[in-house]
């Protein structure tokens, strides 16, 4: 009969058993990373890794679409040359409409890449820029309480967006880049460096000015009246140095052209409001009624966020005052909250939405599917919905050209989820102390 072992003998021998990782342990790290926001960014360098792969997949595999490309080489060919007549400057797509932070950034493309001719080098260089501002959004993302980590996925599987950066080099992109920096500042209360960064944005593109009423009103309860004003002279300011070649020639021609807020776009190429016919859609009238629209709910939308702090004529009266307790420091959560929304509610009512105008949102549209009314409480029995939502508008944006019903679609998916947006914010936020504010000034 075998003697039983000493204590010191089995302490020995469970020593010697070698470690084993068994199949729970491994779906307990899987559900980890997936739903436990201390493992986020495992998730999210999962994710990012993923799409290195797939955007060189789709550089290498996927054809280019010539779009705008060869117009931009020609737009900024003048400014090499040494025009600096806004007037002057064009394309074969038209005359140059951006802003002169678009002619550095682009005439710099135009030397990388001889002269425009190494199209493939700019692919690389915008799918870099991709994956550069998928991990701003992931940062984004990880400063709030209210987004789960495995909705991650959500943020990189569009096809449009794919298309967008690596197979058609729009620029509508880098102004993203840079907004989506200012937001990183805002969370992080750097409000002297998010007004450098917005500025730098409205330099490539103004399709970033959707974002300024939040952006006031965050400063404005943020800092105050007169450091609000002192950032927006900054912003101001930084305009006129970086448009200083232009404005000491030709400044009517610069700011009439890079400013340019009466354009028609093109009905062609229109994805939402092809419901109406290409005069209305031209009309002054069907302008002026997107227009008043827009004013209409952003107006709703403000006095509904600022309810909670006494409404918004009081957040106004408030800013003029030098009490400590007159500012409110906005969390993470409130900033991406309004940002989010104001750019989508422009959105909504913008006269024309291109396709490569989707990269002015979609990466807020996960969040904000997060926070509607119709879509939060039970977990299980919503998910699915915000899944089919986020589904729908990426098929409206796929269907080319677009339809009455792609439309109809699009607006109808805009609708819900703006009404279900407005009243899910009545809720308090979590506010940080107003001495932890850092204005940088």
């Amino acid at each position: 009969m075998a003697r039983p072992l000493t204590k010191k003998q089995r302490v020995k021998s469970a020593h010697d058993t070698p470690n084993v990782i068994k199949l729970k342990d491994i779906t307990g790290l899987i559900y980890s990373i997936l739903v436990d926001t201390s493992y986020f960014w495992y998730m999210a360098a999962i994710l990012l890794l993923g799409e290195l792969l797939l955007n060189l997949f789709i550089i290498q595999r996927v054809p280019y679409t010539e779009i705008d490309w060869v117009a931009y080489m020609q737009e900024v060919k003048g400014f090499v040359d040494g025009e600096r007549d806004y007037k002057n400057l064009s394309g074969n797509t038209g005359p140059l409409v951006y802003p002169a932070g678009f002619v550095y950034i682009y005439s710099a493309l135009y030397y990388l890449t001889n002269k425009g001719t190494h199209v493939r080098l700019c692919q690389y260089l915008f799918g870099g820029l991709y994956l550069a501002t998928q991990a701003i959004v992931f940062a984004l993302y990880s400063t709030s309480k209210k987004f789960p980590p495995y909705a991650l996925v959500l943020l990189c599987i569009s096809k449009r967006l794919h298309s967008i950066y690596a197979l058609r080099c729009f620029n509508d992109p880098v102004a993203m880049f840079f907004m989506y920096l200012c937001l990183l500042a805002m969370v992080h209360k750097r409000w002297t460096l998010g007004s450098i960064l917005y500025s730098m944005a409205l330099s490539v593109k103004m399709n970033v000015l959707l974002f300024f009423p939040a952006f006031g009103v965050l400063l404005w309860q943020a800092v105050g009246a007169w450091s609000t004003l002192g950032l927006l002279m900054l912003i101001v300011g930084s305009q006129m140095i970086l448009a200083y070649p232009f404005l000491s020639t030709y400044p009517e021609s610069y700011i009439s052209r890079a400013f340019e807020f009466n354009r028609v776009f093109d009905y062609q190429w229109t994805v939402n409001w092809r419901m109406f016919d290409e005069k209305t859609f031209g009309s002054s009238s069907f302008a002026n009624t997107l227009l008043a629209g827009h004013a209409i709910v952003l107006v709703i939308f403000l006095c509904v966020v600022c309810h909670k702090k006494g409404g918004l004529v009081r957040v106004f009266l408030r800013g003029f005052s030098t009490h400590p307790t007159a500012r409110h420091t906005p969390s993470p959560d409130d900033v991406l909250f309004m940002m989010f929304t104001c750019n989508f509610i422009g959105m909504i009512f913008a006269r024309s939405l291109h396709y490569q105008f989707y990269s002015w949102y979609y990466h807020a549209i996960p969040y904000l599917l997060w926070q509607s009314e119709w879509m939060t409480g039970g977990e299980s029995s919503h998910k699915y919905t915000r899944v089919f939502l986020l589904a729908t508008i990426e098929g409206c944006w796929l269907t080319f050209p677009s339809t009455e019903r792609s439309s109809w679609t699009l607006l109808a998916c805009h609708i819900l989820l703006l009404l279900g947006l407005v009243p899910s914010h009545q809720k308090e936020s979590t506010n940080h102390p107003a001495s932890s504010v850092r204005t940088s000034l």
